[in-house]
């Protein structure tokens, strides 16, 4: 029997500090979240490598340590209202949901929106809602937010997330083509001034929808 607790242990002290991902509040929120759920079963023993694993649908969930990086990128606080990109299994959002007050999460593929609910639900997050649909568009309805982020490669950090963004808010987008991306810090100013910095250089599934790659 895998002993998930000193798994989850190693990958904190052995990958994720030494790499640059020390933000304390991050780094709980990474041990309580179980990567090992929201993987198929079959993978589960692959579950606290750091690297990304397909979770079917040609998606992937994502390497831990770009997980913690994003994250930590964002300095999320306790009131924050956060807009998530590509729900996949859910291990993201999960990990949101333990710093911010709610997460708005959207998925375009209905059958990975539906294990991502079951994941999460019985795991007992309350404060995250999962929307089905483009989210290249966003969420206009529920903006603006505090902090945007985009867990697939969009050619460019579009107006319409940008307008969603409150001032004073951060997004974290991978901006490129789709073999190869930056990871962008967006920030917008109180006086609505963006303010741009590379995080460094990743990959990830491409964005698909209507202000994003085309299927």
């Amino acid at each position: 029997m895998q002993d998930w607790e000193r798994e989850i242990d190693d990958l904190i002290e052995i990958e994720l500090k030494p790499s640059g991902i020390t933000d304390d509040a991050v780094l709980a929120a990474m041990r309580r979240v179980k990567r090992h759920k929201f993987i198929p079963e079959t993978l589960r023993d692959r579950a606290y490598g750091n690297y990304p694993l397909p979770i079917g649908e040609s998606q992937t969930i994502s390497q831990p340590y770009i997980v913690g990086l994003m994250t930590q990128a964002l300095e999320i606080r306790k009131t924050d209202r956060v807009l998530e990109i590509g729900t996949g299994s859910g291990y993201q959002a999960a990990i949101l949901a333990e710093l911010s007050e709610i997460v708005y999460s959207i998925e375009r593929l209905d059958t990975l929106s539906s294990r991502a609910r079951t994941n999460l639900y019985s795991q007992g997050y309350d404060n995250i809602y999962l929307i089905v649909g483009d989210g290249t568009l966003g969420l206009p309805e529920y903006a603006p937010f505090d902090k945007i982020i985009v867990t697939a490669a969009s050619p460019k950090a579009t107006d319409i997330l940008l307008s969603q963004l409150k001032q004073g808010g951060k997004m974290v987008v991978p901006v490129g083509n789709r073999s190869i991306q930056d990871l962008k810090l967006i920030e917008k100013a109180l006086n609505g001034r963006i303010y741009r910095k590379s995080l460094g250089g990743c990959r990830f599934v491409p964005l698909i929808g209507k202000e994003g790659w085309r299927d």
